[in-house]
Order: structure tokens, then sequence, then C-alpha cells
């Protein structure tokens, strides 16, 4: 029964996906840096603290005036030595002083809450005020209804208390408004109110005294239009430096994004394309130049279809050979059956049951390493290399070929080193398949009381394993051939079909996967005594040596 692995299922076709000049991808950036930026104006165009700072400065300067005109009055002549009026006509002199020339608002209350003076009704020429009405046809540009909507917007969200509203009453007095009261007995006071048009009116209200007596109570007031003014002013500069910044970065943002999400795009379609076998592996190719992430994807890509590629190819190649070879046993099979229907000798009959019997066994043995080739590759890939000590594995082997019960004629000459030297970082049982499969090869070739050398030795971080045959040597342009699968260039006294030739394949590629090199050289005598007529005798092959190069 064949085992199961955990292999993940089979993804399903990607549906082909069209984008237009935005991909999923490019959104993204833009939308990030478009948030960042967004988020960064909308906190600049807050100008909350900005705005409660004039505020307060207006409250100060209003305090200031406050004081110095009611100084100035507590100065001014009164009715009497002993009274508590003012004269009336020398502080309406004194306010159109100091008050004219300014948009200040101030009122005089009496001691007993009267009020007596209140600069708005103090034109000298005593003329009605006329403030020109916008025309009720004419509507206002699109930019500017725009901007006062943000403007209001902003303020509604930046206003965070709640002012009482200013209500003014035809006949005013002191009872009117707490911070006069306030004054009256003696103390000044700020007070806030919000109108109807959206500013804020600010009141100060502070006490007219002379030698700690109480004459009047004067209090100031001013809206804060200009500053409602100032603030928008601010908003449409940010507004502007905002829309330019954001133009910027839109075209910045479509610039990245064109550089990062076009090219993944083609590159998918070319890869898409390669899967579908109407592509080619150059198109992967065109931005590997790139010294970027993209760049680095694309040679990647590459390299992995080209891996691919190569890995298809050695499957149909591998699939080839395993065709052809076991054609070869089937079809002495079929012809052994075939000759014993024909023939009743019995001698004949069992010579070719003998003949059928080891077809047989070769089969067996070429499915097994064939079964054992194919799944090498997934193994390797799969299994987890730890540290191993390849000498001890060396040593073991080498004891199980030095057992009384072996049939193997050749001596072994090998010097098992201590337990700890060899270390290398791998599969221990594929290296030891590898240390088999290589002893198998020198015992096979070498003759009866022959040596095989085995030596281990570490070199600049590099661990050399090394076995001398004294077999008859590689043929000639034969050292890379022999590595080839299925490759059947034996010795004369061995039986056909004992090895599938798969042996040195595997350990190639075992070593390879350790990230090591195997390779194969022929042995030579020492060059002999010259003949008679001067020349050398030529050097003679002594036997093949294996030599195996792993990292600690």
């Amino acid at each position: 029964m064949a085992k199961k692995t955990n292999m993940p299922a089979p993804l399903k076709p990607a549906k082909k996906q069209t984008w237009g000049l935005f991909s999923p991808l490019m959104r993204r950036i833009l939308a990030v840096n478009m948030f960042a930026l967004v988020i960064l104006g909308g906190g600049i165009l807050y100008l909350d603290q900005f705005r409660e700072n004039l505020i307060n400065r207006r409250i100060e300067d209003l305090i200031v005036q406050a004081k110095i005109i009611s100084g100035a009055l507590g100065e001014s002549p009164t009715l009497g030595p002993e009274s508590s009026a003012l004269e009336l006509a020398n502080a309406r002199q004194t306010i159109k002083r100091l008050v004219g020339p300014t948009n200040i608002r101030a009122r005089l209350f009496s001691p007993g809450g009267e009020l007596i003076l209140d600069s708005r009704y103090m034109n000298p020429s005593r003329s009605i005020l006329v403030l020109p009405l916008p025309d009720p046809e004419e509507n206002p540009p699109l930019d500017k209804i725009i901007l006062n909507w943000i403007n209001d917007t902003l303020d509604s969200l930046t206003t965070n208390q709640d002012w009482d509203p200013y209500v003014e009453q035809v006949r005013q007095s002191a009872g009117d408004y707490d911070e006069v009261l306030t004054a009256l007995n003696g103390e000044t006071t700020t007070t806030v109110y919000a109108l109807e048009d959206g500013n804020l009116l600010i009141t100060v209200a502070t006490p007219v005294q002379r030698f700690r007596r109480v004459l009047g109570g004067l209090m100031l007031s001013k809206d804060t239009s200009d500053i409602r003014e100032i603030i928008f002013e601010e908003r449409l500069a940010i507004l502007k430096i905002f829309g330019l910044s954001l133009g910027i970065t839109l075209l910045l943002s479509i610039f990245l994004a064109s550089t990062i999400a076009r090219p993944i795009h083609r590159l998918a379609k070319a890869a898409d394309a390669v899967r579908k076998g109407v592509g080619s592996v150059e198109a992967l190719k065109k931005f590997s130049g790139r010294r970027d992430e993209i760049g680095a994807l694309s040679r990647s890509l590459s390299d992995m279809t080209y891996s691919l590629h190569k890995q298809i190819d050695a499957v149909e190649s591998f699939a080839a050979d395993v065709a052809h070879e076991l054609k070869n046993p089937l079809s002495s099979l079929r012809s052994a059956v075939e000759t014993i229907q024909r023939t009743n000798d019995k001698a004949i009959q069992k010579k070719l049951l003998e003949i059928v019997q080891e077809d047989i066994r070769r089969l067996d043995r070429l499915i097994t390493d064939i079964s054992d080739a194919s799944r090498l590759d997934a193994e390797l890939s799969r299994a987890k290399m730890k540290v191993v000590d390849f000498g001890m594995i060396v040593a073991t082997i080498v004891e199980t070929y030095q057992n009384p019960g072996k049939t193997k004629t050749a001596r072994l000459v090998f010097k098992a080193p201590k337990a700890g030297t060899y270390m290398v970082t791998g599969i221990e049982s594929r290296l030891g398949q590898v240390v088999y499969n290589l002893l198998d090869n020198a015992f096979s070739f070498t003759p009866a009381k022959g040596e095989i050398r085995l030596s281990l030795s570490k070199r600049k971080g590099i661990i050399e394993f090394s076995i001398d045959d004294e077999g008859s040597g590689l043929p000639p342009e034969a050292e890379e051939k022999i590595f080839e699968r299925f490759y059947s260039e034996r010795p004369k006294k061995e039986a056909f079909g004992i090895h599938s030739g798969l042996g040195l394949s595997i350990s190639r590629q075992i070593i390879e996967a350790h990230s090591g090199t195997i390779h194969a050289e022929n042995r030579y005598r020492e060059a002999g005594k010259k003949k008679a007529k001067g020349k050398p005798q030529a050097p003679k092959i002594n036997g093949v040596r294996f030599i195996v190069r792993l990292p600690e």
C-alpha cells in the first residue's frame, strides 16, 4: 500500500484578472500615503490652540485697557469732594479719547447700576450709522462657499465650550450683566458670550475707584470677528499648501506604485504564460537588471523556472531510461517463456527457468533502486539535517564489511578516527548509503586478495573521504559518465544484471544535496625502467580513486 504524504492540495487555476490604471497594490500605496497626509493636514487645520491663544491675548489686552480707562475716570473731577458720582461730561470726554480710535465698546454704569454712558451712542455728528447690505441676488462664488463651509465645520469641531448667548436689553442696567455687578463690588472680571453670527463677544468689567471708593463700573466689550478672519486666512493658506502637497504626493505615489505594481503584474503574466507553455523564460528576465526587490524577484522566478524545466527534462529522461532498462529483462523473460513452451528437453527447461528466476531477481533489484532514486529528491528536500559524525559512520560500515560472515574477499585497510573528529551537517542514513555504494563498487572491481584503502582527512573546513580500489580503472573520458544513471560498464567476471547502474548516480545526488562534491580518477603505478630503445614504459592503471568532499 502506498505511503500517504501530507502534500498540500493543488490550488485551483486563478481567474484571469485585469486591472485598469490603478491596481489593488497601487490603491493601497495611494491610500497609505494620502491617509498620512490627510491626518497631518487635518491636524494643522484644527488650529484650536492658536485660536485660544488669540482669545486669551484679547482678554489680557481688554483687561489692561479697562484698568487704564477706569484709572483715568477715577482721577477725573466728580460732582463734589464727597460725591460718589462722576461728572458726566468729563467721563464722556475721557472715554471718547481713549476708546474712540478703537473698535471697543465701552459702557459706564453708576454705583446704583444705571447705564450712564455707552460709546456706541457717542458719535459726534449724532448721525445714524448706515452699513451697506449685500445684494440679495448676488450669489457668492463656489470656492467661497466651500471655504466658508470648511471654516464653519472646523469651528464647530474646535469649539469645546458652551458659551452663554449674548442678550442685550433695550434698557440696560448692571443687573443684566453679572460681571458688572462684580465690578461694582470692587473686583475685575471677564466673560465670553456667543453671538448669533458665530463670533464671540469678550467683556471685561472693572470698578472705577477713587481712594477705594467705587464711583461706577466700566465694561469693555469686543467681538472676535477679526480673530475669526485671521483663523480663516491661516486655514486658507494651509489649504493651498495642503492641496499642492496632496498633488505632489499623488504623483509620487503613482510613480512609486507603477515601479512596483506594474513590474509585478508583468512578471505574474509572464509566469502564467510560461505555466501554460505559451511564453519563454526570457520574459521573466526583463527586470533582472534592477538592483532592488523586483530585480531579485525576477531573477528568482527565472532561476526557479529554469530549475523546473531542468527537473522536468530530468524526469522525462529518467522515465525513458527506466523504460529502456525494464525492457531488457522483460524481453529476456518473454524469450525464455516462449522457448519453454516449445521444448520438452528437461535440461533446457531447467536452464530456461534459471534464466527466468535471474531475470525476476534483476527486475526486483532494478525496481527497488528505481523506487529509491525516485524518492530521493523529495526526501532530501524534506528531511531535516543535523550534525553527525561522518568518521563514525564510515567506521561502522567498515566493521560490517570486515565481519567474517561476509563473502567479500578483498581486504579493507582503514584506520578508524577518534569520535567527534569529522563532524558534518547532513542526513546520517543517506551519507551511510553513499559509503555503502562506493564500497560495493570497489569490491565489485577489486580482484580477490586485493586491497581497498579508505582514508579521511580535513583541511580548511572541508572533510575529504577517499576510497582506492585495485580494479582495472576507468575507460578514457569516463570520469563523469560513471555517475550517469544506468551506466553499464561492469567487470567481466560479474554476472549481467547484478547492479542496476544507479548507485553512483544516487551517491552524487546525495553528496550534492549536502553541498559537497564527488568525483573519480584513475590511479597509476610509477613509471617502469627504460627499455632497450631508450623509451620509458607507459604508466599502468592501478585502480580507481573516489573522492568525496563535504563541508564541516
